[in-house]
């Protein structure tokens, strides 16, 4: 039987937080909470964030050094040379792109070692040996060649027929793929690299349930996934589209966070769902991304027209051009960072707001901000912020959350019963995954 989740007490709010007083004064709630933070951390949570700005930087340099290659070295060209011995013309894309993924791939991975297995060990973020990871890397690039090689093969449909309008039709494509992938992620993806079972602790299910129908979500169940074999970083989301909707937290978030946490983090990630900000995000960047197939369809014709010869490049519909298409459109994306951060930053900080409104543990929310600090920097510039910011800071969610608990004082005397109140009963061992119910 499996252990049950350890629901921690929430630590007493600080005085200036508490409304002893009679009253919260909301900046120095704020101040108090963030002071928590000791020096030691607050520098190593500013030192692991800040570096993540310049990580940006290189990973946009070293993926442009990769495609460049592939160009100059005629290394694409030699791939669709390649693909062109299958005599099904459709599956011609298909097989250069799967030559193209294994490719970057294997180009990419010592950038890949650095910064996605060594730094986050470095900062106590990764659970995984190295062998542990490169088993998970494998695993990516198995699904990468399915799933991307289907991809490069629709798209190319699009690129043959489109004729000049195919920015146009090759940003709908895009769209349609990124949307694929939100609705087979959690039934389909996720399992292939963890084990999702339905969460068996009344104590934590009933009132997550119960705050998701009060706020019209038609949930009967709620999903764990075993995110600690991986990573020691609290998630949640309500993901899926089009039926396959789950609501899932990760056994992070149950072993370290108390129920007030959890409830504040759940009802954040059931404010995306009911806010639509899965609709609203595809409709703002797909307008990003419209643009940004315009913008290569400019230059990548300058470009082929220069260089195509000796790259044995042909037309945009020719699969070699691939490598010049993603450098221009990673381009274009790297220099419009921050207007997809604040896309994203503005649905996160509604989100904030629906979840204060609903589940109404302004202090759970304050705390499960603290414990975001292992890898957010908490306390930046306002130019910091507004650029360089994909989520709100810290120091912003907890004066959120300070001021809407000084603007509702019926919270400021409720108290939780200890955790251990309720009788402990066995949990059961894991539940084969199912499709949940359509909500």
């Amino acid at each position: 039987a499996a252990p049950e989740h350890p629901l921690l007490a929430l630590p007493p709010a600080p005085a200036a937080a508490s409304g002893a007083s009679g009253r919260i004064d909301v900046a120095a709630a704020t101040r108090a909470y963030l002071e928590e933070l000791g020096p030691a951390q607050k520098a190593r949570s500013d030192a692991y964030f800040e570096g993540g700005y310049w990580l940006q930087l290189w990973s946009f340099l070293w993926g442009a050094a990769v495609y460049l290659v592939l160009l100059v070295t005629g290394l694409s060209a030699r791939m669709r040379a390649r693909s062109e011995r299958l005599r099904w013309r459709p599956l011609q894309p298909l097989a250069y792109g799967a030559q193209f993924i294994v490719a970057t791939t294997v180009l990419g991975l010592p950038l890949s070692v650095y910064a996605d297995w060594w730094r986050e060990r470095r900062y106590g973020l990764s659970n995984l040996t190295l062998a542990g990871w490169l088993g998970e890397q494998g695993k990516g690039l198995l699904v990468a060649v399915v799933l991307g090689g289907l991809a490069v093969m629709g798209l190319y449909a699009v690129l043959r027929r489109a004729g000049r309008s195919w920015w146009l039709w090759g940003a709908v494509a895009a769209l349609g793929f990124a949307t694929v992938g939100a609705v087979i992620a959690p039934v389909a993806i996720v399992p292939i690299f963890n084990s999702p079972r339905r969460l068996a602790d009344q104590r934590v299910v009933a009132p997550i349930l119960s705050l998701a129908r009060a706020n019209g979500i038609a949930a009967g169940e709620v999903w764990e996934v075993d995110a600690s074999r991986q990573t020691t970083r609290i998630s949640a989301n309500v993901s899926g589209l089009l039926g396959t909707e789950r609501i899932t937290l990760n056994d992070n978030l149950l072993q370290r966070c108390s129920l007030p946490e959890i409830e504040a983090v759940m009802a954040h990630e059931m404010g995306h769902y009911v806010l639509n900000h899965v609709y609203k995000l595809l409709l703002e960047l797909g307008l990003v991304i419209v643009l940004g197939f315009w913008v290569v369809s400019v230059l990548f014709e300058r470009l082929r027209a220069r260089f195509g010869g000796r790259w044995g490049v042909g037309g945009i519909a020719d699969p070699a051009g691939l490598p010049l298409v993603l450098l221009l459109l990673s381009a274009y994306m790297f220099l419009m960072t921050p207007v997809l951060n604040t896309i994203v930053r503005v649905g996160e900080q509604e989100a904030d707001v629906f979840g204060l409104d609903a589940a109404r543990q302004p202090d759970g929310f304050a705390r499960t901000a603290l414990k975001l600090s292992e890898y957010r920097k908490l306390e930046p510039g306002p130019l910091e912020e507004a650029l360089l910011y994909d989520h709100p800071s810290g120091r912003t969610r907890i004066f959120t959350a300070m001021r809407w608990k000084a603007e509702n004082p019926d919270t400021w005397a409720v108290a939780m019963p200890p955790a251990a109140a309720p009788a402990p009963t066995p949990a059961p061992g894991p539940v084969t995954p199912a499709p949940p119910a359509s909500p």
